[in-house]
């Protein structure tokens, strides 16, 4: 029998995530926690994370620490994306065929 996930679990998985894995951390994430009942302190961490994960799978960037580049910089019209996790790009809508 395995030990139920901590907080440490949770940022392990969380810590190192990228745009790229973002969706995959997440599902990892959920698998974690999953045996968990809804108002386990490390489910509802697990959670707020998962919508962290989330919001990083729309944008280019944690960038959760230090200054932002200027908008006005030279050559920032030629980034095609440039979203950080606490402003990231818009969904896309779904097609209505």
């Amino acid at each position: 029998m395995s030990s139920p996930p901590t907080r440490a679990d949770v940022d392990a998985l969380v810590g190192p995530s990228t745009p790229h894995f973002a969706y995959q951390l997440r599902a990892r994430l959920a698998e974690l926690v999953a045996g968990l009942g809804a108002d386990d302190e490390v489910r509802r961490y697990a959670q707020e994370k998962m919508e962290l994960l989330d919001r990083l799978g729309y944008a280019s960037s944690r960038a959760e620490e230090g200054p932002r580049e200027s908008q006005t910089r030279q050559g920032w019209k030629e980034i095609p994306s440039s979203a950080p996790v606490d402003r990231p790009l818009r969904r896309a809508r779904p097609s209505q065929s």
